[in-house]
């Protein structure tokens, strides 16, 4: 019984099981169970790992950032075994072409990623700092001369 629970976890790919031992009841046996929690990082920290690598990846339009455009898309994916995103597709647009289409490049471009279970939804923000003037002093250089 063991074996065919440890063959069907790893076929259905649930990585590896920890099996303890059975308990019937009035015994002190220990009772066999398959935990099917991937060891590694949390799901909280393979998402946070998500974001960063699509924000590295991220490219800002030219013509965008010239043009001083902003905007957030939200992008809805998997994630398949081999860490690639597949099913891409805008969710939300930012509200501008150029940007929605660097915000589903990026998802692309990330891979590898993470493995998630399900469809993911992530925000991809394109905002740029505010321009100091040539000339003008920032707060750090104020009275100092």
């Amino acid at each position: 019984m063991s074996r065919l629970l440890l063959v069907v976890a790893l076929v259905a790919g649930l990585g590896p099981v920890a099996l303890a031992d059975e308990v019937v009841a009035g015994t002190t046996e220990a009772v066999r169970f398959v935990d099917a929690m991937p060891s590694g990082p949390s799901v909280a920290e393979r998402l946070l790992e998500i974001r960063r690598r699509i924000g590295a990846a991220l490219i800002y339009p030219p013509l965008a950032r010239l043009d001083r455009i902003e905007g957030v898309a939200l992008v809805r994916f998997e994630i398949s075994h081999d860490g690639s995103a597949r099913g891409v597709q805008l969710f939300r647009t930012s509200g501008k072409p150029s940007l929605d289409r660097a915000a589903t490049r990026a998802v692309l471009d990330a891979a590898p990623l993470p493995w998630v279970y399900g469809k993911l939804e992530v925000p991809v923000r394109f905002e740029l700092k505010p321009r100091i003037p040539a000339g003008a002093r920032g707060p750090d250089e104020a009275g100092q001369r």
